[in-house]
């Protein structure tokens, strides 16, 4: 059959695509086996075929972009080092860096694809298997330790073939690449999730045994959790992914006649009508909470009113059990009653169960909590409150959206 996306249309049998795409798939275990933190970004990039291509490549919307004829003759372990290295090349957003440095050419392009393969070749160990040849920074006469800017200007400008990346790693489109996605449901990462998955990569590395992920990588990590985030913005943004499609959600309800029905003798029409977006928020009361944690609880109620549209939202108190349930239009209307053990799986369940059921849940916590151990009929978003505990939560199922709020800034910032 014909592939649109392909850089040259060439023909692709189903067999042949059902073959290459077991083996990227094997090759993404591989990838994420060997290297968990990065597991997030290798699993959120979509693999299309690209017959023609002569590559494997990555757009600057995660995308991955493979020659069927190079995934054949390639093993499973160089395809997961080359999914590997493309990760990374979005992670550290080479396309978006590369805006700001600006090309006047294809040479100065393909020096800045030096550059970053270079700054890559840091973040991950020096005897992975790739599909294409690495390049060191030695290749272009640099130290090791820099980042690509520096060796974009310091860098010998090299002969020979260039392996490009794609334009997640340079920015510029080739005219066969799809559009940007316009929706969740395009194939795709957008803007807003990007920088999510770059938190959340960033956090596992944080977490990861120090050993196991190498000093470029780490470094990126803490300069990502260090730096200024606007952590509501993430939220609301995160909230109002969550209630997307079921706001754009729409059905044929007689409880409202059709306008038309006058056009129509003695037959009743109906009309179509929107669903209204029903939001519960499950606060964690039990004793692990602190009371400025709770107090930056009950604000991020009014933030969520703001955020999502809607006049009110249902809130369960919770600790192992559900305390109270009241329909809440501010913050400081709501009751948080608890002081005991921790289940969020218990207040999820409650939440789920109310009447009208919830679109959304969004459940905050310190994370010291079960989870329930199957996703619910409902969207999750974990507003993780990070205090001052010298303990490490354990992280939250991998259905969940999570958000890390850190509770000692939480109220000196307010919603806008």
């Amino acid at each position: 059959m014909s592939d649109n996306n392909s850089p040259a249309g060439g023909v692709y049998g189903d067999d042949r695509r059902a073959a290459n795409d077991h083996k990227l798939a094997a090759a993404r275990l591989w990838a994420a086996t060997g290297h968990p933190y990065l597991a997030s970004a290798i699993f959120a990039s979509p693999a299309l075929p690209a017959p023609d291509l002569q590559r494997i490549s990555i757009d600057r919307w995660w995308r991955i972009h493979a020659d069927p004829a190079v995934v054949e003759r390639s093993s499973v372990a160089q395809l997961g080092g080359e999914l590997l290295h493309l990760s990374v090349h979005v992670l550290r957003d080479h396309a978006g860096r590369a805006d700001a440095v600006g090309f006047t050419g294809q040479d100065e392009l393909h020096h800045w694809v030096d550059a970053a393969d270079a700054e890559i070749n840091d973040d991950l160990p020096a005897d992975l298997d790739r599909v294409s040849p690495p390049l060191v920074p030695e290749d272009l006469s640099c130290e090791q330790g820099r980042l690509a800017e520096e060796y974009y200007r310091r860098g010998v400008v090299r002969e020979g073939e260039v392996n490009d990346c794609g334009s997640g790693a340079h920015g510029q489109a080739a005219g066969w690449e799809p559009p940007p996605p316009s929706s969740s449901s395009e194939q795709g990462v957008g803007d807003d999730d990007q920088q999510l998955l770059r938190r959340q990569v960033a956090a596992d590395i944080a977490r990861a045994e120090s050993e196991s992920v190498t000093a470029g990588l780490r470094r990126w990590a803490e300069n990502q959790l260090q730096s200024r985030v606007d952590w509501r913005s993430e939220l609301a943004a995160m909230i109002r992914r969550s209630v997307q499609s079921a706001a754009g959600a729409v059905d044929y309800s007689y409880r409202r006649p059709s306008r038309r029905g006058s056009t129509v003798d003695g037959v009743i029409l109906p009309s179509l009508v929107q669903p209204t977006i029903e939001v519960a928020v499950v606060c964690d009361t039990s004793a692990s909470v602190t009371n400025e944690e709770l107090a930056v609880a009950v604000t991020e109620i009014d933030g969520l009113l703001r955020a999502t549209g809607t006049r009110s939202v249902r809130v369960l108190a919770c600790d192992d059990a559900v305390h109270t349930v009241s329909t809440a239009t501010r913050g400081r209307d709501v009751c948080l009653l608890g002081g005991g053990g921790t289940d969020m799986a218990v207040g999820i369940e409650a939440a789920t169960e109310t009447q009208p059921r919830p679109q959304v849940v969004v459940v905050i916590t310190d994370g010291f909590t079960p989870w329930p151990p199957q996703p619910p009929q409902a969207r999750v978003v974990v507003a993780l409150l990070e205090g001052n505990s010298p303990l490490e939560p354990p992280n939250p199922p991998a259905w969940a959206h999570v958000i890390r709020i850190p509770t000692s800034a939480a109220e000196t910032t307010p919603w806008s």
